[in-house]
């Protein structure tokens, strides 16, 4: 499956560029002329695997369009200036740095980079059924990070992606929830949708067809409705 991206830059020659640049290879999802906008739209719609991030925007750059970022995708960042290649590495998110113009070669080595970056991936060494320890480790912009599973109250698929929702924090990972089910503790985790699993002991209330865990309304598929009701104490 090609990649999602979008295209952030003031310069609308500069966009055109890029966006003929990715051609087939890429798809672009949206452009933006200003980093706000493109923060909008993550917030509204699915994600994307790559941004191309101009530096020097007005009001709001791409570096405190980074920072805004809880889950980033992986970036290229686009600039006219030199200067600032080794502030851009700081973040773990970027994988490379485009100095404009910006050439067809220079840009396909680009492209190389983002495919052998992994974005995010799970890594456990053995399903947690297996495994006597609470954490797994999730792979997120280059970094294994521990997430103490008793924490996981739910876990929704989007796409290719999963977001996996904790006491403290959201975490988006590429995989798929028939992965990561394999992975967590069967008394604790239940498939209830095609979309979700949850940690069947955060329930807070269930009506119908629907269970409510900290403010998130969860379906229930009639198929595993009978399922989750056997694993309730019920009075």
């Amino acid at each position: 499956m090609k990649k999602r991206c979008l295209i952030i830059d003031d310069d609308a020659t500069a966009r055109l560029i890029i966006k003929k640049l990715c051609n087939n290879t890429i798809e672009v999802a949206e452009e933006f002329s200003n980093a706000i906008d493109a923060i909008k739209f993550l917030n509204t719609s699915e994600e994307v695997d790559v941004i191309f991030l101009d530096i020097h925007m007005p009001t709001f750059s791409g570096f405190d369009f980074i920072q805004t970022l809880k889950n980033p995708p992986q970036i290229v960042l686009t600039t006219s200036d030199k200067n600032f290649a080794l502030d851009a590495f700081e973040y773990d998110c970027v994988v490379d740095y485009l100095v404009k113009p910006i050439t067809k070669e220079r840009f396909e080595k680009a492209l190389n980079k983002l495919e052998k970056t992994t974005k995010n991936t799970i890594t456990q060494t053995a399903p947690a059924s297996e495994n006597s320890g609470n954490d797994l480790y999730v792979n997120i912009d280059r970094r294994l990070v521990k997430i103490n599973i008793p924490d996981i109250y739910a876990i929704e698929a989007k796409g290719d992606y999963i977001k996996i929702k904790t006491e403290t924090k959201n975490h988006i990972v590429h995989s798929t929830l028939k992965k990561i089910e394999e992975k967590l503790p069967k008394h604790l985790f239940l498939k209830v949708h095609r979309s979700y699993i949850i940690n069947t002991q955060k329930i807070v209330d269930i009506e119908d067809n629907s269970v409510l865990i900290k403010q998130d309304i969860i379906p229930v598929s009639r198929a595993n409705k009978s399922e989750l009701m056997k694993r309730l104490n019920l009075l």
